[in-house]
């Protein structure tokens, strides 16, 4: 547009503000219509997407903690974590909480997760760059100039499964109930409940005897990890293995219980755990590695993935499960190729 009686361009445009459409104009301080041709663009740019106040650090920072702190859509571990991550950055960065965001350089940033990635885990890392990114977003940084998007993420290799053999877990449960601890068989009972159920050790201590429904030969699981967004249900079924309503019955004749009473006594037993692993001489094990154990021996014994992934609470349909249990153990393995033939005579 041009303003007749001074004859100076302006550039106009429509922009949304609180929701409604507003008309903006800006001059191009020419009046040269060829000049004001090439300024327009980004005089256009530059009403569209008006520069933001930027501040320190410790503005976003704190603009982080407390939409972290006030978002009840998730859960309270979650939010520690994230502080965690919090503190973690500021303790690997002198001085950060007083720089104002647009004086970080890239190279500052890069030198940054340079140290960071040496001191913790990629999974950390991940997370911490995740959080600096949306630190570094509070403070009035666009995404153009915000350097922690430039950092890439690290991988993240899967976890090779170290899981006892069936021998090694059987010789295990005697070395647990003759420790000679006060609470020894409680501890072996334990660990037979979470390797029958394939629980997490959360879910394990909601589990009640009126969960267990002897005539369908079920039991009913409280999902632990759900999102509180989630449509999903608060309860898995899971069926009773054999060796789980073998486990049960024998703990009914022995403790003649209540139905809102436990069916695990302990909470955990991750030192008589780690005592039978060393003295069978496997890897360690802890409470979540018998959820591993489970879902192992389910798919070695011929179940699909979708299926114990149902039992296991997953609800993506099975790709979690394919990624962590695909590659069945070396045990295994060699059994089913010893299998394999060619038709030709040993």
């Amino acid at each position: 547009m041009q303003y007749i009686p001074s004859g100076v361009y302006f550039a106009r445009a429509k922009i949304k503000d609180n929701g409604r459409g507003v008309v903006k104009r800006a001059s191009l301080e020419t009046d040269v219509f060829t000049t004001a041709k090439l300024r327009l663009p980004d005089k256009i740019k530059k009403i569209r997407n008006p520069k933001v106040a930027v501040g320190t650090f410790a503005d976003g920072r704190l603009q982080f903690e407390r939409q972290t702190n006030s978002d009840y859509t998730l859960a309270e571990l979650s939010k520690v974590y994230r502080l965690r991550c919090v503190t973690s950055i500021l303790k690997s960065w002198s001085g950060l909480d007083d720089l104002n965001v647009d004086s970080i350089k890239e190279q500052d940033v890069r030198d940054w997760a340079q140290r960071y990635a040496k001191k913790f885990a990629p999974n950390f890392f991940n997370n911490s760059l995740n959080v600096l990114r949306q630190i570094f977003a509070l403070a009035g940084l666009s995404r153009e100039a915000n350097h922690a998007f430039k950092i890439k993420r690290l991988g993240i290799q899967p976890k090779t499964l170290e899981l006892p053999t069936t021998d090694e877990f059987e010789k295990m449960l005697p070395l647990i109930e003759s420790s000679g601890a006060a609470q020894a068989k409680d501890c072996a009972d334990l660990v037979r409940f979470l390797s029958f159920t394939g629980c997490r050790v959360s879910e394990m201590k909601q589990a009640l005897w009126r969960d267990v429904n002897w005539q369908s030969n079920e039991i009913i699981v409280h999902c632990a990890k759900r999102r509180r967004t989630s449509n999903a249900a608060l309860t898995r079924t899971v069926p009773m293995i054999p060796a789980l309503r073998q486990l049960l019955e024998k703990l009914r004749l022995e403790q003649q219980p209540q139905p809102d009473d436990r069916i695990c006594k302990l909470s955990e037993c991750q030192g008589a755990l780690t005592r039978a692993c060393r003295l069978v001489g496997c890897s360690r094990l802890t409470h979540h590695s018998l959820r591993h154990l489970f879902a192992t021996r389910c798919v070695e014994s011929g179940f699909d993935i979708p299926t114990v992934a149902r039992w296991l609470g997953h609800s993506d349909g099975g790709m979690l499960a394919l990624k962590i249990y695909g590659h069945l153990r070396r045990e295994h393995s060699q059994n089913m190729a010893a299998k394999v033939t060619f038709g030709v005579a040993p």
